[in-house]
């Protein structure tokens, strides 16, 4: 998709609170954009590096506990007498946590993970979010356990002149969101297109030859697991300042499906995939409700997927750019030589 209209789509994204306001839909497009962050950063390990992690959801879910616990403050004992105390930070602040927090645990799990390939790094992947899930489930001091952690503060931004404004409208949650999907896009293309997103693909090619050429593959590995996994926890960020209540149930697989399907389904190894296929899958089990029964509409809604993955393997997007005809630079006619007489 060119740049053109890529900027066209957001432009129109943007102004659809304007043109449809109506705060069902706003909200469903809230949620499908916060998994699509979500989707985005998956992309960036799975479509470019082609490591599958099936526990994408524990930097999800890192995000939206961290974001949580910054803007509601904590007080716990660590032992020998003493407490750990946090006083309440305003939201922003725990927004930048959710990216450093879901970060540093990204590094920590590439620098661990990548040892290993293949089916083993699934497992890990795996293991690592069901790890987190019952930590979280656990330490009732801190995470209030299956009680959830409830009363989070909702958005705030501040605005010259007003302060610090709580954004309570749909419209203005929607924008935000829409706001940090840009970014997020915009980040991940930059990397794409740059020295580490070659070594990457590269990576993904052949990592025996890439290794043979001078690629350090743990490297860059690494870096692009941070990146995703800061992705990945402002999404949780999101998330939590939207429901406005975490529990550890943010850590569940279910999540990193979701992910999953829509990277897959959009195009992985492509920018606008996870957005397509957000869109699509995000979209979908809304516009089934209220058509057909509850069980009609997941077997509606499993047969699509089914559909794709058997007519579009590739994806939506690689289909679609396959079928449009490709555009080719016009040509000018260059001068016939005229050679010259002798003598």
């Amino acid at each position: 998709m060119s740049g053109l209209v890529g900027w066209a789509f957001v432009l129109a994204m943007a102004l659809l609170p304007v043109v449809a306001p109506d705060p069902y839909m706003l909200a469903v497009l809230t949620s499908a954009g916060i998994f699509i962050i979500g989707a985005i950063s998956l992309n960036l390990l799975l479509g470019y590096t082609g490591q599958l992690s099936l526990g994408h959801a524990a930097f999800f879910g890192l995000g939206a506990y961290a974001s949580a616990l910054a803007s509601l403050g904590f007080d716990i004992g660590i032992g020998f007498g003493m407490r750990l105390r946090l006083e309440p930070q305003p939201v922003y602040v725990g927004f930048l946590s959710a990216i450093l927090v879901a970060g540093v645990f990204g590094w920590l799990l590439g620098r661990l993970a990548f040892r290993i390939r293949g089916a083993y790094f699934v497992i890990i992947t795996i293991c690592f979010a069901q790890v987190l899930r019952m930590l979280a489930l656990n330490w009732v001091e801190l995470t209030q356990g299956p009680m959830a952690l409830v009363g989070i503060p909702p958005f705030s931004l501040w605005w010259p002149g007003q302060g610090v404004v709580d954004l309570t409208s749909k419209a203005q949650t929607y924008w935000l969101v829409l706001g940090v999907g840009v970014l997020a896009f915009l980040v991940v293309r930059q990397i794409v297109h740059s020295r580490i997103g070659r070594a990457l693909v590269a990576l993904r090619e052949n990592e025996t030859l890439a290794r043979s050429v001078g690629i350090r593959a743990t490297h860059y590995l690494v870096i692009a697991t941070v990146v995703s996994a800061g992705i990945a926890g402002a999404a949780g960020s999101l998330f939590a300042h939207y429901v406005r209540i975490v529990d550890p149930d943010v850590f569940l697989f279910i999540y990193t499906v979701t992910m999953v399907i829509m990277v897959i389904t959009g195009g992985k190894g492509t920018l606008w995939g996870p957005v397509v296929g957000g869109l699509i899958f995000g979209l979908l089990p809304d516009m089934l409700r209220g058509s057909a029964r509850p069980e009609a509409q997941w077997i509606a809604y499993g047969a699509a997927m089914i559909l794709l993955v058997m007519f579009l393997p590739r994806g939506i997007v690689p289909a679609v750019a396959a079928w449009l005809p490709a555009r080719r630079p016009a040509t000018q006619a260059l001068p016939t030589p005229v050679r010259e007489g002798v003598g």
